[in-house]
Formats: structure tokens, C-alpha cells, sequence
């Protein structure tokens, strides 16, 4: 077992709980191994290290090969978002005597699993004057954390009659972020003592001030996560899992950058891409779905080529191959019954191919073609790689999607390859240990051999 691969993916969920987290993370360790700011590059050859960013929430590394980029590059394509809890524009309000923080929730969620569960907030404010203003509360043992109640079983029988979806509303959902005195009136002169009293969501924004100089106007302009605190562990008493949040999609994304790392361009130029908003669709300017990908492209010719041609581009995105780096469901001998066995993905199975994602009958694949999945299998056979295909569940029992319909549409070969994970998309996640070294050693194998 690669104990220094495991510590370091631990530190990074640890450390990265958001998309700009992580996007920090790497571009740190991407200095470490020689890459530059491509925008400090006014030209490109071969065995030049470069990353590019965009908005702080998606970034593609690239390491220059000796070919031209007219023939393609080899691709690892993973996306660092997760499911969570954004706070309003609008949060802090006071409801009796409890001061809450308003959320919507952000990706496939089962809402009730995120009730008295102890949360953090991650994020960005940005004043009206440009300042940034970084927020962590509730990872550091002195911080607080904060909560989504609950009812409890004494009193829940209506509750209880609901079906999962209904068992909390999404706009119920919110933190219990300050607490007050209840306020009892008995006489003429408690009225009075009310009007003196102050506001627990005044007491609220004027902690915040202090800590972080921040106004209630300022969540307008903010960007804070809710998700939940604490560290990966190591999970079961052989410590073969890991138990975390965010393993979807990070697990794959870690591994795609490590294994970038340590992997050398030859011929074909390589290219390790993590995007955001996957859970939502690929939706916005930093998600798949966009121009992201071809504008980075686009730069990469730029930077590379005599004279400019949109040709060149095309050409490039059309040869190119991906592995669309994402998880796969695990699994579960507690309900067999929503999985085909002989065509799912088990922990400890290694690295998980899935030629198709989508859900009942491919809707939303990229159906990858086998004269690429073959090219792969030899890939991982050479470096003694354990591999399984797999589907997500039973083929009328649902889906999921991932980023490689998004690539396939410039023509380029894609095929999704990731890990299996138990209890995906909960606020806790379990991956196997094993998995995730394979997985390293997949992707290694791809930007070598393929």
C-alpha cells in the first residue's frame, strides 16, 4: 500500500472542501513540480509545464509534448465540486429566540441525512471595494460548528408517515447559528426592557464584523458552503476504507493530479482538467458544459504554434482521448437488489471503467467506443492495473452522468474511469484504499501508453 499517496489524499479532502479550495491545492502543488501561470508564457515547447485557471473554481494543467497538437492530447478530466449547502444571498434572519443562516441545497442530496449532523461554512465574501474575504468556521477544534434540527421520535408520527423526500423540505434546511433568551412578558415593565434588548442576529453580524469585517449586506457578494466539518478517516478496524466527505468527485481528481505529477509527456502533450458545477448539470462558465475546455485549448495553440489557426483547435479537441475521471456507485450487499452483480463495481475491485453512464436505455451517455476501451484494457494490463467494468445500478432502477458527453462532443474518445463508492453523494462517503492506489496507477497508465 502507498501509505504517502494515502496520507497526502486525506490531506487533501481535508483541505479541500470547496472547488476554490481545491483549485488553491493544486496550483500548490503544481509550483512544487516547475508548472507556471500560462499567462506568464508568451510562447510554449516541448516539455513546458503550464496551468491555466478560471475563476478560481476550474483549472487544466499541461505538460507539452514533442507532437503536434494537431494530433490530440491525452486527457484525465474530473470535476471538484460536491453535493452541499449554499447559503442565500439573503441568510441571517431570527426566528423566536434562534438566529438561523438560510440555505439551498446544491446537487443530489437525500435532505434528511443533513440534519444534526455539526457543519462548517467555507467561502468567499467579496466587498463592495474588491476585498476578498476568506471564511473557515467550524474545522479548527476551538471553532464552533453549527446544526440543522431535527424532530424528535416522541413527537414525529406525522413526520414519520411522509416518504424520505418529504421527511424535511428544502427550505428547512437551515443552520442554527446563535441562540437568545426567550423572551417572557409579565408586566408593563418587561415591554420596556424588550425595546432595550438586543437582536441575537445583531449579536450574530457583530461577531462577524469583528472576525471578518464583514456587513449583512456583504452576503450578497458572498460565496459560503456548508458542508460537513471534520477530518477523512480511515474507516473499519483493518483501516481499508476511508470514510470522508466529498469523495465524489475528488477521490478522482486527487488521483488524476497526483498521477499527472508523476507521469512524463512524450510524444502527446498531457493535460489533467478538474472542473466545477458536474453536480448541477456542467452548467456555467466554469462548468464542462461551456466553452471552458476550447478557449483553454485555444490558448495552449496560441502559445504554441507559428500562426494561429481555429482549425488547429478543432484538430487538437477532435484527436484528442479522455478519461472522464468520476466515480461509479459501489456495490451494496445490503440491497442487492438495485444492482446487476456481474456488472457492477465492488470495493476493492480497482479502478471502475463504465462505457456508458446516463440512466434508462444510455439517456445522456457518451457511449464509449471499444475500439478505445480495448486500447485501454492493453494500457492497463502493461502496468499490471485491476480494473473492472461496471455499470452504475439495474438498468430501470436509474443513472447518473458525468463530464464525458461534454468532451465527446468535440469528437474526441472518451470513456469514464473512476472508483467505486458506497453511500455516494451522503454527507459521508466510503471508498476503498486499495481503489484509490489503483486508480493512480490507471491514470498513469493512460497518459503513458495511450
Amino acid at each position: 500500500m502507498n501509505n504517502t499517496l494515502i496520507t497526502d489524499y486525506k490531506k487533501f479532502l481535508d483541505n479541500g472542501k470547496t472547488e476554490r479550495e481545491c483549485v488553491e491545492q493544486i496550483i500548490k502543488m503544481a509550483k512544487k513540480y516547475g508548472f507556471k501561470d500560462i499567462n506568464s508564457c508568451n510562447s510554449l515547447k516541448s516539455g513546458d509545464k503550464v496551468y491555466i485557471t478560471k475563476m478560481d473554481k476550474a483549472i487544466a494543467l499541461f505538460e507539452i509534448g514533442s507532437d503536434s497538437l494537431e494530433n490530440g492530447i491525452n486527457i484525465l478530466g474530473a470535476h471538484i465540486d460536491s453535493p452541499r449547502l449554499d447559503a442565500k444571498q439573503k441568510p441571517l434572519y431570527e426566528k423566536d429566540n434562534i438566529t438561523y443562516l438560510n440555505t439551498h441545497y446544491y446537487g443530489g442530496i437525500k435532505k434528511y441525512q443533513w440534519t444534526t449532523l455539526p457543519l462548517a461554512i467555507h467561502g468567499v465574501v467579496f466587498k463592495k471595494d474588491g476585498t476578498k474575504v476568506n471564511v473557515v468556521i467550524g474545522e479548527d477544534p476551538a471553532d464552533p460548528v453549527f446544526c440543522i434540527s431535527d424532530i424528535l421520535p416522541h413527537l414525529a408520527q406525522e413526520q414519520m408517515k411522509n416518504s424520505a423526500t418529504d421527511f424535511i423540505k428544502g427550505e428547512d434546511l437551515d443552520l442554527i447559528v446563535g441562540l437568545s433568551a426567550p423572551e417572557k412578558e409579565t408586566d408593563g415593565s418587561k415591554k420596556d426592557e424588550k425595546k432595550d434588548k438586543v437582536s441575537n442576529k445583531k449579536i450574530i453580524l457583530g461577531l462577524l464584523k469583528d472576525k471578518y469585517g464583514i456587513e449583512e449586506g456583504d452576503f450578497e457578494s458572498a460565496e459560503l458552503e456548508i458542508v460537513p466539518a471534520g477530518l477523512a478517516r480511515d474507516l473499519g478496524l483493518d483501516r481499508s476504507m476511508i470514510l470522508a466527505y466529498g469523495q465524489d468527485d475528488r477521490s478522482c481528481a486527487f488521483a488524476s493530479v497526483q498521477a499527472f505529477f508523476d507521469s512524463k509527456a512524450n510524444k502527446r502533450t498531457n493535460c489533467c482538467l478538474c472542473v466545477d458545477k458536474e453536480e448541477i448539470g456542467s452548467v456555467g462558465a466554469t462548468g464542462m458544459a461551456s466553452n471552458l475546455f476550447e478557449n483553454m485549448i485555444a490558448e495552449l495553440v496560441a502559445r504554441t504554434e507559428k500562426t494561429y489557426s481555429e482549425l488547429t483547435v478543432r484538430r487538437c479537441l477532435a484527436n484528442s482521448a479522455m478519461l472522464s475521471s468520476d466515480v461509479n456507485a459501489a456495490y451494496d450487499p445490503m440491497n442487492p437488489n438495485l444492482f446487476d452483480k456481474e456488472n457492477s463495481s465492488a470495493l476493492g475491485g480497482g479502478i471502475t471503467f463504465q462505457k456508458y453512464t446516463g440512466s434508462r436505455g444510455k439517456s445522456g451517455a457518451s457511449d464509449a467506443n471499444p475500439e478505445f476501451i480495448a486500447k485501454i484494457r492493453n494500457a492497463m494490463d502493461k502496468s499490471k492495473v485491476k480494473y473492472q467494468m461496471a455499470e452504475l445500478g439495474k438498468v430501470d432502477q436509474g443513472g447518473g452522468g458525468t463530464i464525458a458527453y461534454h468532451a465527446a462532443k468535440y469528437g474526441m474518445n472518451v470513456l469514464d474511469a473512476g472508483l467505486a463508492v458506497l453511500s455516494m453523494h451522503a454527507p459521508w462517503e466510503i471508498i476503498s484504499k486499495e481503489d484509490l492506489q489503483q486508480l493512480y496507477e490507471g491514470y498513469k497508465s493512460f497518459l503513458i501508453y495511450c
